[in-house]
């Protein structure tokens, strides 16, 4: 059983962590964090890692919120420029049109809550990917869980970078491979192996 947080379009090490382990348990009590993967994930793109971020509202009072409590900023297209930026870095990868159609929805409807999002979206990848998309949700903030504590991986900066074993990424002639990108870099170039990907890597704790 690990404990972790819901993420946007998690990256390898989530994704490995959770197609790993005996069951799954989403941290929704804590208090939101920013700069952290609740609400970005990494894609590769011609000059390197490109980040989609999403935007969210913060509070008007400068208290902090709970992460089940933001909502998300739609003042601009932000999923449209996502979507967008997905079909630039993708659309010459093996099996971005395999599952594009998956996957689009996600992106054309209003989003409002980002916890509901990240589910939704951690849910839909498991049904492609192969995973059984079940999951328990924290009900308070425990500083020693008893389940696996993962819940550093949502951290997107000052944590050492993961290295996992290589593939055949679509834009690596141009940066070298790139690891522990979303998951999404995984699906567009691997396909149907993705899981067996997953179940094989090397975790470091």
């Amino acid at each position: 059983m690990v404990l972790v947080h819901p993420t946007y379009f998690p990256n390898v090490s989530l994704m490995a962590a959770t197609a790993q382990a005996e069951g799954v348990v989403f941290e929704i009590a804590d208090n939101y964090q920013k700069q952290t993967y609740r609400n970005r994930a990494y894609v590769a793109h011609a000059q390197g890692r490109l980040s989609l971020n999403v935007p969210v509202k913060h509070s008007k009072t400068g208290e902090r919120q709970k992460t089940k409590e933001v909502l998300v900023e739609n003042h601009f297209p932000w999923l449209a420029q996502h979507w967008k930026s997905l079909q630039t870095a993708y659309r010459a990868s093996p099996f971005f049109e395999f599952y594009e159609d998956d996957l689009l929805p996600l992106f054309e409807r209003r989003v409002e809550s980002l916890l509901d999002h990240n589910l939704q979206i951690y849910e839909v990848l498991c049904e492609l990917i192969g995973m059984d998309p079940s999951y328990g949700l924290t009900e308070e903030y425990l500083k020693n869980p008893l389940p696996t504590d993962l819940r550093f991986l949502v951290e997107a900066k000052g944590s050492p970078p993961i290295v996992f074993g290589p593939y055949s990424q679509v834009l690596e002639s141009h940066h070298g491979f790139l690891s522990n990108l979303s998951i999404l870099d995984v699906l567009f170039n691997l396909g149907p192996e993705t899981l067996a990907y997953l179940e094989t890597q090397k975790l470091p704790w």
